[in-house]
């Protein structure tokens, strides 16, 4: 049996991100291509060139790990329905089981879909002068491979997410990071099964929450488009930006600071970001929330893997310490903490149908002050 390599854990993936993939190829330059400030394929190469491939693993046992965690996403659908009490019209979905440079092109699709729009735009239609395809290829690299070493970095911790697919003709899957999984089970001593089903049943409130709430997705992506609009500057603004890098830095690279998304923002873009990271809050402290109160019922050991993985959350040090602080992944954190204090205490008050009041509108949703003060949420919706 020989090693298991990166790509071979769902074929089926691979066509998937092929046929959304990514950017269309016209050479540099050309008059008709859009003005990208990323050289998405390039980035790629070096995604595939520098990322570890994972655990070893041999053919069949990769099947069977695809396998099962595809079983475990469909069994993750009915309890999570039932206790959320949210229900998509159809059903459960299997997931895509993928490998790390799998998970890293499909978010750069994503990435190009939400990101090659609004610089273009905002060049064309903007009055900002257009760069000669010189400048244009030159920056698109030098920002290549910043993004390289950033998606390798993430592609090799997160194990599962709910792409939500920025392109308007893509298709919102679920993810399944398999060496992911593998080698945190391995690493954790956990029952494979049950840690498994454990993630899905997070990952699965993701999927649950954007299919029952469909305007949930258009909602964040428009939001999100919006600020990435603002945040490109016109090139009288580049002094004004450089003296928002040395003054937020500090606060940035702070312990739970936002990491070096926050050193661009003016006071108005850090109000729309708050907003945009309340709504996070509520999705990841929902699916934390849903996946507790389902844990117990199907995942026999789930006592041991909050254990375990909560050390583990916790025990970062040394060189990953430093990327996690300044990628702002302990904001990240902080994300579930709040956002599942939120959901338990709105919950305790006003029952689990007086929560869910929250997917109503984009008006229900609460912002980030209402996140800190759930009682201040409770009085603006139900009075």
């Amino acid at each position: 049996m020989g090693e298991q390599r990166a790509g071979q854990y769902d074929v089926a993936g691979t066509g998937f991100v092929r046929a959304r993939a990514g950017v269309p190829a016209v050479p540099p330059g050309d008059a008709e291509e859009p003005l990208r400030l990323i050289d998405w394929e390039l980035a790629f190469k070096g995604i595939r060139a520098i990322t570890p491939a994972g655990p070893a693993i041999g053919r069949e046992q990769a099947q069977e790990v695809v396998d099962a965690l595809r079983t475990a996403s469909s069994r993750a659908y009915e309890p999570v329905a039932r206790t959320s009490g949210l229900h998509t019209p159809d059903g459960p979905e299997t997931a895509l089981v993928v490998d790390r440079p799998t998970w890293s092109r499909i978010n750069l699709d994503s990435f190009a879909a939400l990101i090659d729009p609004v610089v273009d735009g905002a060049a064309r239609h903007g009055g900002r002068p257009m760069p000669g395809a010189l400048a244009r290829r030159l920056a698109g690299t030098a920002t290549a491979g910043e993004l390289t070493v950033l998606m390798s970095f993430l592609s090799t911790k997160i194990l599962g997410q709910y792409d939500l697919a920025y392109d308007p003709a893509g298709h919102p899957r679920l993810l399944l990071v398999a060496p992911n999984i593998v080698q945190a089970e391995r690493e954790l001593g956990l029952d494979p099964q049950d840690f498994r089903l454990w993630v899905c049943l997070h990952e699965e409130t993701h999927r649950v929450q954007f299919t029952a709430v469909p305007w949930l997705r258009g909602h964040l992506i428009e939001r999100t488009r919006r600020i990435a609009t603002d945040l490109m500057p016109r090139s009288d603004q580049i002094l004004n930006r450089l003296n928002l890098v040395a003054k937020n830095a500090g606060a940035a690279l702070r312990p739970g600071g936002a990491g070096l998304a926050e050193l661009f923002l003016d006071e108005a873009q850090r109000a729309e970001v708050a907003r945009i990271g309340a709504v996070m809050a509520l999705l990841e402290g929902h699916a934390d929330v849903v996946m507790d109160e389902v844990g117990p019922q199907v995942v026999p050991t789930v006592e041991v893997i909050r254990r375990r993985f909560e050390s583990r959350r916790h025990e970062v040090t040394g060189l990953a310490a430093v990327v996690r602080r300044v990628l702002g992944l302990e904001a990240k954190m902080a994300q579930y903490r709040d956002g599942a204090a939120f959901v338990r205490e709105v919950t305790s008050v006003v029952g689990l149908d007086g929560f869910n009041a929250v997917w109503h509108s984009p008006r229900t949703l609460p912002d980030a002050q209402e996140i800190r003060d759930p009682a201040a949420w409770i009085a603006r919706v139900h009075g």
